[in-house]
């Protein structure tokens, strides 16, 4: 397979996104959640693919862009469909299935089709759930920093605390990510960014 590179990657971001601001704005989490998914294999003994688990990082919120209304405003009432608006993205551009089930398989700790059918979710019905371990570490570095307005990182603690309320199945799936893959050293990230950590 064949995976994109970091400059491939960031042309991508740039032909789809809307305005310079969502740019900012996206593609500067999408470097965050790499930063920390490469932290967690760096202090792991995870047979993974780095390569691949630092294209999806780069690319998993790509579909956010389709988001963006013609004033520069962010649809947040279908936020959830990025994850498959981003796949669509990643398919027409021939990238191979690997890497766009990045995009709609990394949303909170996995979307089932109840999930979808119970909270009534603007997104075709089915389950997407990271299988690969390299899915499961792109979809869990993710759950660290936010792209609200202002930007923000989640310690595990806070993140486990927000999940609680799609249930107790999902706090359950956090901690098993969290055992699985540790904890990241949010510090260094917070200073480098200036964003809040909660």
């Amino acid at each position: 397979m064949v995976i994109p590179n970091d400059e491939e990657i960031r042309a991508l971001h740039e032909r789809y996104a809307p305005t310079r601001e969502a740019f900012d704005l996206v593609h500067t989490h999408c470097e965050i959640v790499c930063a920390i998914a490469e932290q967690l294999i760096d202090r792991s003994d995870l047979a993974l693919d780095r390569d691949l688990v630092r294209a999806g990082c780069l690319l998993h919120d790509i579909g956010v862009y389709r988001l963006y209304d013609s004033s520069g405003r962010l649809d947040h009432a279908r936020y959830v469909s990025h994850g498959v608006l981003g796949h669509e993205i990643l398919a027409q551009e021939g990238l191979p299935e690997a890497l766009c089930r990045f995009c709609s398989h990394h949303t909170g700790v996995g979307l089932t089709r109840e999930d979808i059918r119970d909270q009534g979710l603007p997104v075709p019905e089915a389950d997407y759930l990271a299988e690969s371990v390299e899915e499961e570490l792109v979809m869990f570095a993710d759950k660290f920093h936010s792209k609200r307005n202002p930007p923000v990182f989640f310690s595990a603690d806070s993140y486990a605390a927000s999940v609680a309320r799609f249930g107790e199945d999902k706090v359950t799936r956090f901690k098993e990510l969290r055992t699985r893959f540790g904890t990241p050293d949010l510090a260094p990230l917070v200073a480098a960014h200036g964003h809040a950590l909660f």
